[in-house]
């Protein structure tokens, strides 16, 4: 049973900071916020990447905050949450279609579905699928998209969970690779989530400039 100061203490959790909310949900809360920013458009603005870097890293016992989770659950409830929520998400945008997106207010929100778009058209379900899920509040609004589109459920299922089971164990095993390795690891852990972030957006990068050549040479060939 929850104490009062348990109660005080999830009540006051920052959903922006990977720490608190680790510190007040635990393993359960990874699996809840996976789920929620990968199915729903409310959880856009909620921080997977980190929270995954995070959670992993406290699973080596190396955090200040008296905060160690386990390492197998942790994987589990990752993986799973990642994978339903854009299950979830999918199905919605099929029942509700675009009109799911159309009545979000968030400008950021907007923009991760332009950008959502792009990437179904240019590169086609697949690869945009698994490409997504390393961009945030795009991993968010893909998932919907997708639905309201009429991507086969087929190709969606197989790719968002490729997709969704590199991104989430991937994150999390690197957290716990560099707080195995590193002593204190936790002192840098903004400026490490920072790079974590910055390479999870490589491969999409990498694609966005091949996608940009490809045109170019084209015309020179021509």
């Amino acid at each position: 049973m929850n104490t009062p100061v348990a109660l005080s203490s999830q009540l006051a959790v920052n959903p922006l900071d990977a720490r608190s909310l680790l510190a007040a949900f635990g393993v359960l809360g990874v699996g809840v916020v996976m789920f929620a920013e990968t199915g729903l458009l409310i959880g856009f603005f909620l921080p997977g990447d980190s929270l995954l870097f995070t959670a992993g890293l406290l699973c080596t016992g190396t955090g200040q905050h008296g905060v160690r989770l386990s390492l197998g659950p942790l994987l589990c409830a990752a993986a799973l949450g990642a994978v339903a929520g854009a299950q979830c998400g999918y199905l919605l945008g099929r029942r509700a279609g675009g009109a799911l997106l159309a009545r979000g207010r968030s400008a950021r929100l907007r923009d991760g579905a332009r950008r959502a778009g792009e990437l179904l058209e240019r590169y086609g379900h697949a690869k945009a699928i698994v490409l997504a899920r390393f961009v945030p509040v795009v991993r968010t609004v893909l998932n919907p998209l997708a639905g309201a589109l009429g991507v086969p459920a087929r190709v969606f299922t197989v790719w968002q969970a490729a997709g969704g089971l590199v991104w989430s164990i991937g994150l999390t095993l690197a957290g716990y690779g560099l707080g195995s390795s590193i002593p204190d690891v936790d002192r840098y852990l903004l400026p490490l989530v920072a790079l974590i972030v910055a390479l999870s957006l490589v491969p999409l990068a990498a694609e966005l400039y091949r996608g940009r050549r490809r045109p170019e040479e084209k015309e020179a060939r021509g």
